[in-house]
């Protein structure tokens, strides 16, 4: 799986914030500045992790974008869960968008199998422990 460039910038919008944690809202175009992102395209994934509960937003002059949760709370699984549906090369090891094989006979003895669900265990494994608290670490 390649990371979109949403996911991307998501992860690197999120990695800012996490860095102003705790000193007020941040403006989508300070955001967009620092981090060399298309404000436009900026502001749809603002919205989105908004929606899912990750930032909070105020309105006007001073407002801006911040993170509701702490850095330490939000993990790069959330993120590219929610970009990118799924963390599998496969549906059929999928957590959350499982679908039966086409090609598999068995999926208990599949082999082929076997090793995309040990590829997804251990990516998620590793997207799941790592939070934005680790990206900003210096």
């Amino acid at each position: 799986m390649i990371l979109s460039k949403k996911t991307r910038y998501a992860i690197v919008a999120l990695t800012r914030l996490a860095r102003e944690y705790g000193k007020g809202p941040m403006q989508i175009r300070e955001i967009a500045e620092a981090e060399k992102i298309p404000q436009s395209f900026l502001e749809n994934i603002l919205l989105d992790l908004r929606k899912i509960g990750i930032l909070g937003s105020n309105l006007g002059k001073s407002g801006g974008y911040y993170l509701l949760k702490k850095p330490e709370d939000v993990t790069l699984a959330d993120v590219v869960r929610h970009f990118e549906g799924t963390i599998s090369l496969m549906y059929c090891v999928s957590e959350n968008s499982y679908r039966p094989c086409e090609f598999c006979k068995d999926e208990t003895t599949c082999q082929i199998r076997k090793v995309f669900k040990e590829i997804r265990d251990t990516t998620y494994g590793i997207l799941s422990k790592t939070t934005l608290k680790e990206l900003i670490k210096t």
